[in-house]
Parts: structure tokens; C-alpha cells; sequence
């Protein structure tokens, strides 16, 4: 079983954003570019309402350091 549960975008943004994560600009449509002191930006490209099941989530957390507490 994975450690990750599905959640939505808009909950694993908040918790991006939480962990020092901040949105640099927003593109049109569902893209929003995240930036963060001492790592390269990061492309959140999904709606608010998505569901963002378990293996996306894991690859969301190797780029970003996002842990499942974080959620």
C-alpha cells in the first residue's frame, strides 16, 4: 500500500505552499509555477478541484520534498 493518499490539487498546493514553496507566476489555465529558494521551479499543472492520486503525488514529492505529513 502506498504512503501516499489521493488528494486534491488545490490541498496539495496549499501544503506546497506551506513547506516554502511560492507561486512565481500563473499561466493561463490550470499552470502555476512555483519557485523555491535553493531549487529550480516547479510546474503545478492542475485544476483545483483534480484529484491527484498516489504515484503522482510521489513524483510531486521527489522534485519538491513534499512528505505525506505534509498533506
Amino acid at each position: 500500500m502506498s504512503r501516499w493518499p489521493s488528494s486534491k490539487a488545490r490541498r496539495v498546493l496549499v501544503a506546497l505552499l506551506g513547506i516554502g514553496w511560492s507561486i512565481k507566476r500563473e499561466a493561463k489555465g490550470s499552470h502555476r509555477i512555483l519557485s523555491r529558494p535553493g531549487r529550480g521551479d516547479f510546474v503545478f499543472a492542475f485544476h483545483d478541484g483534480d484529484e491527484i492520486g498516489p504515484r503522482m503525488l510521489a513524483r510531486i514529492a521527489k522534485r519538491t520534498g513534499l512528505k505525506p505529513d505534509d498533506l
